[in-house]
């Protein structure tokens, strides 16, 4: 009852409900013997930006799946504009008014942005599709917010950021009062989320209520009105922007304080380990990706590459792990050519950008992903044949080392929380303690506690000598663990400056293509 009295409790005091454009009443969801959500109240009035937080697991993405009709709540009441709704399926969310932006894209890769957008949605002169009237609608969106997308490029060929852009505009697009944004700003970098942030706003001038369900303190206290916390399916309290210090919302998220404050100095690192020379490639459209980068990372050493997404950060990594063809230049891994260190697990480890799709087979359980590198050498095989109880032993000493919390080695990755499955990735991918460790956006999507804990663990390769490329659009992760900051755009390196606060303003400046002499970076990228 405290936590509904709080709920209904607006940021200057007032009372009542008769504002509110959503409520969800005593919301509970069970998934067999877990429960998610345990009588959950929740609501969000006209023209608020109301956060909801918590770490991974705490029942922020459930919730939403079942005011968006992906799951069938056990208990509760949903109420939009004061009406009680039956919210079956997705499409009577929209046809409610809700509109969400999924943490995972709801978007088919192989369609252009503007048939992403009518996908599923009623035509006029049906079953005839007016693709053309689509896309003019969908620029004068693109024009209104300014959120630029290409809308005839297929969306594979997008960069992260773009398909984030695109799944606000297709909620825009079907007429949502009732945004709800999962984790919109895990794939921007810093200058985009202030822009997004600009956009919701507007947004709730207009009447809207958004959602907004983040893991970042900083930015949930900079652009919310309000803040509900959840902790273990349940809500821990809800509070005005004003009362929300990082202190307090931490210990309701986590029942203790985290920092990301830098806690080493940064070293100067040994022999070279990768040496990257003059590299040049191309998009997959064929375009102009990198333009002759030139890079060294020594041994014992963390190098932070900063930059918007889309300006050749996945091709660097493609290139480096051999899955992309240069067009010039050289890399060398202690001497080795990218194509050598497929078959050394011990010289190269890769945390890719996307767990769920790079980075775990998620039917398979832990134990056969900790092992997908290695389940064809001793001890995990013999003659061919598989030797489960290796396995199984090996799995659990990871499970145990990586502090990964999971029902066991063979439950499935899929039912683990992100920052547990991002540690399945690291556990495999740094158990044979390679020279070389790639780290793509390891953060992504996590919440603060897990952040903290993948970002020791890097701190733990570094200190036992790995060299580290240490990939992310979140600068105050790059400066908590880097030893140098290198800013890519446009496919080039802009300059290279210390992990220092003093440095902030200039990191900002050539993530945006000026240079640190003033000159401007022509051609760049999106």
């Amino acid at each position: 009852m405290a936590a509904e009295t709080l709920e209904k409790q607006s940021a200057t005091g007032s009372t009542g409900s008769e504002d509110l454009l959503l409520e969800m009443r005593n919301i509970t969801k069970r998934f067999g013997q877990l429960v998610a959500d345990d009588d959950v109240t929740f609501g969000v009035r006209r023209g608020e930006i109301h956060a909801l937080l918590g770490e991974n697991g705490a029942g922020k993405s459930t919730l939403m799946k079942v005011l968006y009709g992906l799951v069938g709540p056990d208990a509760g009441e949903i109420w939009i504009d004061g009406v009680m709704a039956s919210v079956n399926s997705p499409h009577d969310a929209v046809e409610l008014g809700i509109g969400m932006v999924h943490q995972r894209f709801m978007l088919v890769p192989n369609l252009s942005a503007v048939e992403n957008v009518v996908l599923g949605m009623r035509q006029a002169r049906a079953p005839l599709l007016d693709i053309g009237a689509a896309r003019r609608r969908l620029v004068d969106l693109v024009e209104d917010y300014q959120l630029y997308i290409e809308p005839d490029v297929p969306v594979w060929q997008l960069p992260v950021g773009m398909q984030q852009r695109l799944e606000i505009l297709k909620a825009l697009f079907r007429g949502a009062k009732l945004l709800v944004l999962d984790e919109p700003t895990a794939v921007l970098a810093p200058s985009e989320v202030q822009h997004l942030f600009r956009i919701m706003r507007t947004l709730v001038t207009e009447g809207r209520g958004i959602v907004f369900i983040s893991h970042k303190l900083s930015e949930v206290r900079d652009i919310s009105d309000r803040i509900t916390v959840l902790r273990g399916g349940r809500v821990t309290g809800t509070l005005p922007v004003a009362k929300a210090t990082p202190s307090r919302l931490s210990e309701m998220m986590l029942g203790r304080e985290v920092t990301l404050e830098r806690r080493s100095p940064p070293v100067a690192g040994g022999d070279p380990v990768l040496e990257v020379q003059r590299l040049e490639c191309l998009t997959d459209r064929g375009t102009a990706a990198l333009r002759g980068i030139s890079l060294t990372i020594r041994a014992g050493e963390i190098v932070g590459i900063a930059g918007v997404d889309g300006n050749g950060q996945r091709e660097l990594i493609e290139c480096i792990a051999g899955l992309r063809d240069a067009v010039s230049g050289s890399i060398t891994i202690d001497g080795q050519q990218p194509g050598d260190i497929l078959t050394r697990p011990d010289l190269f480890g890769f945390i890719p950008e996307d767990r769920h799709r790079e980075g775990l087979v998620e039917d398979f359980s832990v134990a056969e992903n900790i092992v997908l590198k290695s389940y064809s050498r001793a001890p995990f095989s013999k003659w061919g044949i598989l030797r489960w109880s290796a396995i199984k032993s090996h799995a659990a000493e990871q499970i145990d080392r990586y502090g990964i919390r999971a029902a066991g080695p063979w439950a499935r990755a899929r039912s683990l929380s992100g920052g547990n499955q991002q540690k399945v990735v690291i556990a495999r991918e740094t158990q044979e303690q390679p020279r070389l460790l790639i780290a793509a956006q390891p953060t992504r999507g996590l919440d603060v506690g897990a952040v903290e804990s993948v970002l020791t663990l890097l701190l733990q390769q570094r200190d036992r000598g790995a060299a580290i490329l240490f990939i992310s659009t979140e600068l105050p992760e790059l400066l908590a663990v880097s030893d140098r900051i290198a800013v890519l755009h446009g496919g080039e390196v802009v300059g290279e400056v210390p992990p220092t606060p003093e440095y902030v303003d200039q990191i900002g400046q050539m993530m945006m293509g000026h240079r640190p002499g003033g000159d401007d970076l022509a051609g760049a990228t999106a």
